[in-house]
């Protein structure tokens, strides 16, 4: 084998990892938004705050504040506090 091949497969292998230990975390965060129940009936004014959260995010991503994973991960958590009707 080459050690191109070599080192694409150690990548690839790496980056699988990572994305277990981030399903992993997300999986164990989940039962505490869950249980606290803030998406459920939250007040409009903790729906603008999340909203107001998110353009926040969305603004350090955009002056490069924050690597694209921190990004989606914390505009995930942002996301499903936010109602839906």
């Amino acid at each position: 084998m080459s050690v191109v091949r070599v080192q694409k497969r150690q990548l690839e292998k790496a980056k699988q990892e990572k994305a277990a230990a981030k399903r992993e975390r997300r999986q164990s965060r989940e039962p505490l938004g869950e249980a606290s129940g803030e998406a459920v009936g939250a007040p409009e004014h903790a729906q603008d705050k999340v909203l107001a959260d998110l353009a926040a995010l969305h603004q350090r991503y955009a002056d490069e504040q924050l690597s694209l994973e921190d990004f989606e991960e914390q505009r995930a958590e942002l996301v499903s506090r936010l109602r839906v009707d």
